[in-house]
């Protein structure tokens, strides 16, 4: 009988609390690195957004941050916002703030210590882009960055910012 609980519980969770394309994103709580507390709809008030969990040790997450990076910057009259979500451990949260200055990336920075916002978004594989909508849609997913796929990703932003695609 507890194999049985246990078996759903954990169904539960794995799927009760992912989100997919096509799904409303839930308004999660962060605290960000500046130290100042917001949500996710907060961010969406002006505009999409791109989620991304990374890690200081992961080498993709490195990867994909320069491009988000860009993104981040050449969309902003658009509404367009990258928020990265660090999930490094308390221990090396001292580590992210420095980390981000010495690449002087202008993204805004979430800090996820225990996972919670990972585990309910389904982002515990990094890196992991969710990709939401102004109106909170989960528009687009993806998990992991092989170089070359930054085209894919700027494609997906201006498909949701509505506009033509950079390709010929």
């Amino acid at each position: 009988m507890r194999i049985i609980l246990y078996t759903f519980l954990l169904a539960f969770i794995t799927t009760g609390f992912s989100k997919d394309t096509g799904d409303r994103i839930p308004d999660l709580k962060l605290k960000l690195l500046d130290g100042t507390k917001t949500s996710i709809h907060k961010f969406l008030e002006n505009g999409p957004l791109m989620i991304d969990f990374w890690a200081t040790w992961c080498k993709p997450c490195e990867k994909v941050m320069i491009h988000l990076d860009k993104f981040h910057q050449k969309y902003s009259e658009q509404g367009f916002k990258v928020l990265m979500v660090n999930q490094d451990t308390p221990r090396s949260m001292g580590k992210v703030k420095s980390y981000i200055r010495s690449k002087d990336h202008q993204f805004n920075v979430g800090l996820d210590p225990n996972k919670q916002i990972a585990t309910k978004l389904n982002g515990l594989l990094m890196p992991t882009l969710i990709l939401v909508s102004k109106d909170g849609v989960i528009q687009w997913r993806h998990q992991g960055y092989m170089p070359g796929e930054e085209k894919e990703i700027e494609a997906q932003i201006r498909s949701v910012l509505g506009l033509e695609s950079t390709e010929s």
